[in-house]
Parts: C-alpha cells; structure tokens; sequence
C-alpha cells in the first residue's frame, strides 16, 4: 500500500460533512497525515444569461468567498485545533471538477468526503459531487454516507 502523506477533506459546511469528522481525524492522526480543507462556491457566471448584470455577479462571488474564508477559518479552529497544521482553501467553480484539481495540484493521496445519500428524483435532479469524485478522481477516495 502506497503511503498517504496528503488527506483532502472538502468541506460543504452541512451536517453531513460534520458527521464524519471524527473519522477525518482519527484518520488524519493514525496516518500522520497532513490534513487539507478545501470548500468549493459554487461558480455563479452561468447565471449571467438571467440579464443579472456582470459585475453584480462578481461582487456577489466575492462576498460570498469572503463569507467561506471566515466560516473555513473558524471550522478549522472548532474542529482540527488538536490537529497540528491544516491547509485550507476556498476556491470557485465545479465543486467535483475544483477538488479533483486540488488534489492533483497538492500531491493528495487520499480524498475522503462525506455524501448526501440522496436518492431518486432528488439525486436525478441535483446529481452527486461524492459519486462524481469517486468517478474521476486520480487519487483513492473514501466516500463516507453520515447516516448508515
């Protein structure tokens, strides 16, 4: 088995994602892994089409980055305080396509994530970025459902 040095742990901000802390860290602990946080905002230029004006969308973009700075900063103090240095990001766009790119970029050895275990319709419609990291990714990923 290949060591793991880098763990990504991207980061919704949803109970989901709190749910499987304790496992992010044990893992993180056990492993002696670097711990890295990434959230993705989701890019809002595809919303340009709605005669929203342009710099409008840039604006609300950026504030919205900020807002997940903030909120990114302090998940990492209330959680991995204990956890010697994370790594954290906020970046825009895709959310699975920015954090197959994170891990590449950042030598990542293993992606673990929380999903939302949607189901029918509501998974049709909203799709799965879990499913789809574990279908693209470069790197092993272990895909945690919160609630079995």
């Amino acid at each position: 088995m290949a060591q793991i040095n880098n763990i990504l742990y991207p980061v919704d901000f949803t109970e989901h994602h709190a749910k499987v802390l304790p496992l992010v860290k044990e893992m993180v602990e056990k492993l002696g892994a670097a711990l890295h946080t990434l959230h993705v905002v989701e890019d809002l230029s595809h919303y340009s089409n709605f005669f929203v004006p342009h710099p409008s969308l840039d604006k609300m973009e950026g504030d919205i980055k900020a807002g997940a700075l903030k909120k990114m900063d302090k998940f990492v103090k209330d959680h991995f305080a204990d956890s010697g240095a994370v790594t954290t990001d906020v970046v825009s766009g895709q959310p699975a396509a920015e954090i197959i790119k994170y891990a590449q970029a950042n030598n990542v050895d293993l992606i673990i994530t929380a999903t939302h275990g949607r189901k029918g319709l509501e998974h049709a419609i909203f799709g799965s970025v879990a499913e789809n990291v574990v279908r693209n990714s470069p790197v092993p990923v272990l895909s945690i459902n919160p609630y079995k």
